[in-house]
């Protein structure tokens, strides 16, 4: 797989890449990546503490390359603001986004998880209840006796305490290990639990979770507690069928025209694959591979009423868009998401545009009471015209 940044001549490389594999017989796709904040990290403090012998240009392909393997592991070392976050991120209180964006980021980081062997400190910081230093102890104990083989192991790192451990051992996988609600969601004092259920069916843990009848016959009511809810339970079963899982959508790769790669390439009524960036109270904006994002209105989002985008699309969503204004000079771009427009489009089949609708009864009354009016007004004038002494040509004397 090879990853091609958006940026300048982005488009140029990724059709010179496919050209290259196809004279060359060779099957790869090649996808296009955002290099939005790449510039940044790779003149950063962490991007010369893991490359420190690496010129700033090969710090950014490795980002690059990085954000296709795991998007939200490299993300992290980006500062949120300069990866884009919206057209008014300067006109709030700084202070207040950085924290909004650090929630954020940090709920994304616990709701996917970490793998405990390969994530980085910076990565391992955002996990809940772990610091930067906790985050850095947890590296470089990893890199001086070698990988985590369970989670009761964190405990014998420096500054790793009890409490410590109980909000972050959640979080953390270890992919591979003896146990294997060590990669899994299972928190480690529900542990017991588990392995009672799997008593209960006659199974050894492994067995037990690798049997998804069994975990789904589960009597949930057996085993509530004082601090065991219904809840809680439900959330072990739905792990237990799942272990390991990655609750991140399946990755698809998106494919722009290959006809298509500058602004002036664009004509009304083309129907084109695009990328949504960002979501914006007036509508969303698409990345066409031109170069310049374009502008779906609010109005044009969906056939029917739509008060808030984010509730239609959200950035990073794949949607299919049609051109419908394109101004070069200013580098503007309207499309549209709406179905059903497809009149004006000279990608249609017959390319004529449908007859007008006759007009209706109301109408044709209307008109007809407006040319009486009119020809009222007419004689009226004519016959104070001849009155004055002046000639009307087409009129009785």
């Amino acid at each position: 797989m090879i990853a091609v940044g958006n940026g300048t001549a982005g488009r140029e490389m990724e059709l010179f890449a496919r050209q290259q594999l196809k004279d060359a017989a060779i099957k790869l796709p090649v996808v296009m990546v955002s290099e939005a904040g790449a510039s940044i990290y790779s003149a950063s403090d962490i991007a010369r503490e893991e490359f420190p012998d690496l010129d700033l240009t090969v710090r950014g392909a490795i980002s690059i390359a990085r954000r296709l393997q795991d998007p939200l592991a490299e993300l992290v070392k980006v500062d949120p603001k300069s990866i884009g976050v919206g057209q008014y991120q300067h006109d709030v209180s700084q202070s207040l986004l950085k924290k909004a964006l650090h929630e954020v980021v940090e709920s994304c980081v616990n709701y996917v998880g970490v793998e405990l062997n390969t994530a980085s400190w910076a990565l391992l910081s955002f996990v809940s209840g772990l610091s930067e230093s906790q985050a850095r102890a947890i590296v470089a104990r990893r890199d001086k006796q070698g990988a985590f083989k369970s989670r009761a192991e964190l405990l014998k790192v420096p500054r790793f305490g009890a409490r410590t451990f109980e909000l972050a051992a959640g979080f953390l996988r270890i992919h591979g290990a003896k146990n294997p609600l060590d990669n899994s969601a299972v928190h480690p004092e529900r542990y017991p639990l588990v392995e009672r259920m799997a008593a209960d069916a006659g199974l050894d843990l492994p067995s037990f979770i690798s049997n998804r009848a069994g975990v789904e016959q589960i009597d949930l009511n057996r085993y509530t507690e004082t601090d065991i809810g219904l809840p809680t339970l439900r959330d072990i079963q739905a792990e237990l069928l799942k272990p390991g899982r990655d609750p991140r959508e399946t990755f698809s790769i998106n494919s722009f025209r290959e006809d298509v790669t500058e602004i002036a390439d664009l004509k009304e009524g083309m129907r084109l694959n695009g990328i949504v960036t960002n979501v914006a109270a007036f509508g969303a904006f698409v990345d066409l591979g031109v170069h310049q994002d374009g502008l779906v209105h609010i109005s044009q989002l969906a056939d029917h009423f739509v008060r808030d985008p984010a509730k239609v699309v959200r950035v990073g969503q794949q949607v299919q868009v049609r051109v419908v204004s394109v101004d070069v000079q200013r580098r503007r771009i309207g499309l549209s998401m709406r179905s059903g427009d497809d009149r004006d489009s000279p990608d249609s089949a017959s390319g004529e545009k449908p007859a007008r609708p006759q007009r209706t009864a109301g109408k044709q009354r209307a008109k007809q009471k407006s040319e009486k009016k009119q020809v009222k007004v007419t004689t009226d004038l004519g016959a104070a015209l001849t009155r004055a002494g002046f000639t009307v040509k087409g009129e009785n004397r």
